[in-house]
């Protein structure tokens, strides 16, 4: 996320109500996770396991829960709670302002794009050219959508990310502030759900196309005509390079990479980052000709024990 235009770190810690370290003018050009940073952002770190990554991160401001040295060229924002801290920010930058049209007036919709009866489209949101968005969709705030898209009945896109933190009396929300962007060429399948970014954009890229009932996880970037079928599960911060195919009942874990042409068979659980170019298919995931392999070894022992009884 991007501030609409730079702040001092004096006038972030003054938001947070925080101590710093760092000249007062420090330039602070938005806040993002960890794992897209970019230099002028704000980081948050709230465990010692993580600090050195935090530290070294390209992220220049870091809001951390110890008074430790700052490296050269960063700032330090600290604060006892930088979770809740990097919360108060998000709903500083990007407040939640309700809504009480169909289609917020404050939304851009392209040339011959046609929103059906009972869709929801929210604050800032853009659609491109020749668009059909089908009935009881909605499109959360500051969605960016391209041309000639197709979204079926009931999708949702912007839903928040599930991203909690256990706290002694439950789980306390990490705010999203993020985005949902579709590229051009689109199609989106019947009651599928793809979350926002926390801080940064869930990217689809151009010419992806899902089936019905898949769910998208935050901060996830799909890229150019891959191809993803029905009741498929992709958790947050998952990187789909381009022309992949995931078959039915597909489930990831986050972090991970699926390389370019890869396939996943049906029911696999893609508990890893994968190459490109392969098929794969099981749990835990391995290439598919391995893996069928093993299945028909494992018919075989029934007939191996019967050999070894009879000796």
């Amino acid at each position: 996320m991007k501030f609409p235009t730079i702040f001092s770190l004096k006038q972030i810690a003054d938001i947070i109500s925080s101590t710093y370290v760092g000249i007062d003018d420090f330039p602070v050009l938005g806040m993002n996770e960890i794992h897209v940073v970019e230099p002028g952002d704000i980081v948050f770190v709230d465990h010692p396991k993580y600090y050195d990554k935090a530290l070294k991160s390209k992220a220049t401001i870091i809001l951390i829960n110890k008074n430790v040295d700052c490296p050269e060229g960063k700032a330090l924002l600290i604060s006892d709670d930088p979770f809740r801290d990097f919360n108060k920010l998000t709903t500083f930058f990007q407040p939640f302002v309700p809504n009480n049209r169909s289609i917020s007036a404050t939304a851009k919709i392209g040339k011959n794009t046609v929103i059906q009866p009972n869709a929801f489209i929210g604050n800032n949101v853009t659609i491109g050219d020749n668009c059909l968005i089908h009935s009881n969709v909605s499109i959360y705030d500051n969605c960016v959508i391209g041309d000639n898209v197709t979204i079926h009945a009931g999708s949702v896109l912007g839903a928040d990310a599930f991203y909690y933190k256990k706290r002694p009396d439950g789980f306390d929300k990490l705010i999203s502030g993020g985005r949902v962007v579709l590229k051009n060429n689109v199609d989106i399948g019947a009651l599928c759900t793809i979350d926002r970014g926390v801080t940064g954009d869930t990217t689809i890229g151009f010419g992806s196309k899902l089936d019905n009932q898949v769910h998208v996880g935050h901060d996830t970037v799909i890229g150019e005509k891959c191809l993803i079928a029905s009741q498929t599960g992709i958790a947050g911060c998952v990187i789909i390079e381009d022309e992949v195919t995931l078959w039915g009942q597909v489930g990831t874990n986050s972090g991970i990479t699926i390389g370019k042409n890869a396939v996943i068979m049906g029911q696999t659980g893609v508990t890893k980052s994968v190459a490109g170019g392969k098929s794969y298919f099981g749990t835990p995931i391995e290439e598919s000709r391995e893996k069928l392999k093993q299945l028909a070894y494992i018919k075989k022992i029934p007939e191996i024990i019967k050999k070894l009884d009879k000796k």
